[in-house]
């Protein structure tokens, strides 16, 4: 084999490789990358301050052509008339009891669900996970006379829990957490702690469970923004304004014959708030929950 004796050679050699490695390791990203990235962001931002807009301003805005763009000074006005006209303080609490509560039991009973259906062995698990994605293809509509007579029965109408039990599981989250166990967890750890005297219990809690809590924390954040914007359930189950949950407020700010847009506006920004503080301290850990969950496995 040849080998380069001259140190010149070898020098050139040397920067050669160094060139190339600094070519391949520069990924440069065009200006125009940039321009697209800002289009799509000012084209998410702009609807919530339209709305803040709007609010500042009153009903009269949300029709003028074009549309205003600077606030006005009657935001504060608004937000008093607001919290006049329903219990918005309460319904706020409200929310966020069952919002939070659906998001620490999908996080737990998905993860666990998950974990039977991709890592225990039992008859009939295949067939039970069919119809359980079969069910994600069943508009939710179709649920909902079926799901009120249960709780009717149970006595549950204009109670907090009509919200919350419904919601603790759902299909998807059994789905996304039955794949990420299969994907992150490997059969020969959970077999090496059956070894060591690890029942079903200690292996989920102790090996399975902080493995994929990253994947479980985004699924509770998902089942948090699903729950505080749902309104067709609510709507139909509570009934006196001390259960009213916030977009269930919303609603009960417009009369049945007209409707304030800039009332509205101004309950519907104040409800956005929580859900943008939340991003704002949860959106890396939830983007690389999911990113973790694309490329393992």
């Amino acid at each position: 084999m040849a080998t380069t004796t001259d140190p010149r050679q070898r020098g050139d050699l040397r920067l050669r490789t160094s060139r190339t490695g600094r070519r391949r390791g520069i990924v440069r990203v065009r200006w125009y990358t940039y321009l697209v990235l800002a289009l799509a962001a000012a084209a998410c931002i702009f609807p919530v301050y339209w709305m803040f807009v709007v609010s500042s301003v009153g009903s009269a805005a949300a029709t003028q052509l074009p549309p205003r763009v600077v606030p006005g000074g009657n935001f504060l006005n608004l937000l008093k008339l607001v919290f006049e006209t329903v219990p918005f303080v309460r319904s706020l609490i409200n929310s966020f009891i069952v919002a939070a509560l659906i998001a620490v039991g999908q996080a737990f009973l998905c993860s666990l669900a998950g974990y039977a259906f991709a890592k225990m062995t039992f008859r009939g698990r295949d067939v039970l996970f069919l119809i359980l994605v079969l069910t994600m293809t069943v508009p939710a509509q179709l649920a909902v006379i079926p799901q009120y007579m249960v709780i009717s029965r149970l006595g549950w109408v204009d109670t907090l829990q009509a919200l919350v039990v419904p919601g603790l599981v759902s299909a998807f989250g059994i789905f996304w957490m039955r794949q990420h166990i299969s994907a992150t967890i490997s059969d020969e750890l959970l077999q090496a702690a059956r070894m060591d005297g690890a029942n079903s219990w200690q292996i989920f809690a102790r090996i399975a469970f902080p493995v994929v809590r990253p994947a479980a924390a985004v699924l509770g954040l998902l089942g948090f923004v699903n729950a505080w914007n749902d309104f067709l359930w609510p709507f139909i189950v509570l009934k006196s304004p001390d259960t009213y949950t916030a977009q269930i407020a919303i609603k009960a700010l417009q009369s049945n014959i007209s409707i304030d847009l800039g009332l509205a506006m101004a309950g519907s920004f104040l409800v956005t708030v929580p859900l943008l503080v939340l991003f704002a301290f949860f959106g890396k850990q939830m983007v690389s929950g999911i990113m973790d969950g694309a490329f393992k496995g």
